[in-house]
């Protein structure tokens, strides 16, 4: 493949941040986008990542930093995926080409990577809040600068971005919140306004009304001609109030302008040129394509929004492999259930691909319900299920189920209502990093009265966890599994778990390992390490965080003097944790070492790479038994 040579550009290899655009005559900002689209194509082709928000936000991003004075101007972007274009303008282009690697620069906004990240971003419904929060410090400290909040892709599905919108509103703060339309989150949109605005962008009255009274206004001289159009103006704003889709943002106090061609940059230019000038809350709503440019992006905007490394000429991702997920394993064994259960209800926050919840989708829509990037409502609607008899599942991702705590204590613990958790993304996820890193859920999820908690050692671990769920009804329980491939092993009949039950996988002399979820297989392949040093380490397949198999580790503390937790979530509350609690409760002398995931933030990688580094892949657990074994640390072998 041919790689796409800055060099050979016109005007992106000049480029390097916003002060260079502004040299540009406006006019070539058209061929700018284009050759900024083309480079972002090639690059993400050949590492992966994000591309469809991007290239939906092309020209919106242009058009931003060639009329706001950067990083004076404070732009808040709501979800990094919008952002690839911001990088590229702000002093990483040549740093796109290690976006989400290790070591390279971060998929999502990011405050010590640039002084341009305004505010970190990872997930959504975050920007008109920070906007509020930078604007009032702003004013604070008699400070003149523009603040803008650029939400979509998606985002107005939370709540949280009304509870803003409203508090603006109030305070009459000098804020611009520019709505990017492109009808999408990663799915489509379930948003109910979004078919109010399509339906009111087209409405004959208010279209021909105003083109009529701008262009009769211009057969007057120009005294009259103001004084005309001040009247339509008012006129207009009445109507727009009633037709347009004004009227919910200007009954939150904001001036409404749009919807606006957000693919046009000469004339959003000209529009943000004007909304520099005027005070007080404005929205600006734009209506963008995502994955705007190549026609696979056009024909697939859902498949687009995150990809693996693909042909850049057809989107066709390069070969993966050919072993089921996790994910598609649960959404397969979910539809097997409901369509001998008629009580099961499936519902997700906006991702039913990345949940697996489209099979059920595909096979029993009416059992379906994608309630938008709305995790807290996904919870108490759950909650609301389960009080009339259903079994509701939700399948959300353990780094945004963390975004809907209150509502899993308050609306389902406390009432023990039998709603089912399905955590996705558990553990380390990759290329993501931190914001996404599934790493606390043992731990939130192990605090809550009456939880009970479990994690697969393989996928058919996960049917049975499923089935067992499904059928449990004193209160809420979890599963929680991790990104990716799943092990391959043989898929077998749906068996009833009792809950709260490990078992020994393999039997061994010198200490017990004790581990949860994937880290059962990568325990089992560290033995070729041990066996180096004529090590013998008993394997227990935990299985339930929660309760724990008190009658196993009772005879586990009897048995071995050295235990260790090994689980991929952080150490601070998780499985080990929980292990040390019963031990210190107990009385139980055995030494115990907790590994997992230490007490910080990790930063993106591949899933292996990070293992590898916090010697969680099988050498590396063996390393730290083998350390924990000796009191002393054992140089490893190359």
């Amino acid at each position: 493949m041919t790689e796409y040579n800055i060099n050979n550009t016109k005007f992106l290899k000049d480029i390097e941040y916003p002060k260079d655009l502004k040299k540009l005559n406006l006019m070539n900002l058209r061929e700018l986008a284009d050759e900024v689209r083309e480079y972002l194509i090639d690059t993400i082709s050949r590492i992966g990542g994000h591309l469809g928000a991007s290239l939906g936000v092309c020209e919106l991003t242009l058009a931003l930093h060639y009329v706001f004075d950067t990083p004076d101007d404070k732009i808040i972007w709501d979800v990094g995926h919008q952002a690839y274009i911001h990088k590229i303008l702000t002093g990483r282009k040549e740093q796109l080409k290690t976006i989400r690697q290790k070591n390279g620069i971060s998929g999502f906004l990011k405050r010590s990577e640039s002084e341009y990240d305004v505010f970190g971003a990872g997930h959504a419904t975050t920007s008109i809040s920070a906007a509020l929060g930078i604007a009032t410090a702003r004013d604070f400290s008699k400070k003149n600068f523009k603040v803008i909040s650029v939400i979509g892709d998606g985002s107005m599905t939370g709540g949280m971005a009304y509870e803003a919108m409203n508090n603006i509103g109030l305070l009459k703060k000098d804020i611009i919140v520019i709505l990017n339309d492109n009808k999408m989150s990663i799915a489509p949109n379930v948003w109910s306004l979004q078919n109010y605005f399509n339906d009111l962008m087209t409405n004959d009255t208010y279209n021909k009304f105003r083109s009529k009274v701008w262009e009769l206004t211009e057969v007057f001289d120009k005294k009259n001609s103001d004084r005309l159009r001040k009247v339509g103006a008012k006129i207009e704003g009445s109507i727009k109030s009633v037709v347009t889709p004004g009227m919910l943002f200007e009954a939150l106090g904001f001036r409404y302008f749009g919807p606006a061609n957000g693919h046009n940059v000469v004339n959003l230019v000209k529009m943000l040129e004007e909304l520099k000038r005027m005070p007080g809350p404005i929205l600006l709503h734009i209506i963008t394509e995502k994955g705007k440019g190549p026609s696979y992006a056009t024909d697939h905007p859902q498949k687009i929004h995150a990809l693996n490394p693909f042909d850049k000429s057809t989107g066709i991702e390069h070969k993966k492999s050919t072993v089921s997920t996790y994910t598609k394993e649960f959404g397969t064994a979910l539809v097997e259930l409901a369509k001998n259960d008629p009580k099961i209800i499936a519902v997700n926050a906006a991702m039913p691909d990345g949940t697996g919840l489209n099979l059920i989708q595909k096979e029993i829509p009416d059992r379906y319900f994608d309630v938008g990037i709305a995790e807290q409502h996904a919870v108490t609607f759950c909650a609301g299920l389960a009080t009339e008899g259903y079994t509701p599942v939700a399948a959300i991702y353990s780094t945004f189920l963390q975004r809907a705590f209150d509502q899993i204590v308050h609306d389902v613990a406390i009432q023990k209502l039998p709603v089912i958790f399905v955590m996705d993304r558990a553990g380390l996820v990759g290329a993501d990093g931190p914001t996404h890193h599934g790493a606390f859920d043992l731990t939130y999820m192990r605090l809550i009265p009456g939880m009970v908690l479990m994690a697969p050692k393989d996928e058919n671990e996960l049917r049975h966890m499923l089935f067992t769920a499904t059928r449990y009804k004193r209160g809420p329980i979890a599963i929680r599994y991790p990104r990716g491939n799943a092990l391959g092993v043989k898929k077998e009949d749906f068996n009833l778990l009792e809950i709260g039950k490990a078992e020994t996988v393999k039997k061994g002399s010198d200490l017990a390992v004790l581990a949860i979820g994937n880290m059962v297989q990568n325990s089992l392949d560290s033995e070729k390490y041990l066996e180096e040093s004529g090590i013998s380490a008993e394997i227990i397949n935990a299985r339930f965080i929660k309760p724990l198999d008190r009658e196993l580790l009772y005879d586990v503390f009897s048995r071995f003097s050295k235990i260790i937790t090994v689980e991929d979530n952080t150490v601070v509350g998780g499985f080990g944790s929980a292990v040390a609690e019963f031990a210190a409760e107990n009385n139980l002398k055995s030494d115990l070492l907790i590994h997992g995931i230490p007490d910080r933030f990790i930063e993106h990688g591949k899933p292996e790479e990070l293992h590898e580094e916090l010697r969680l892949d099988p050498k590396g657990i063996a390393g730290v038994i083998k350390e924990f074994l000796t009191k002393e640390k054992v140089a490893e072998k190359n």
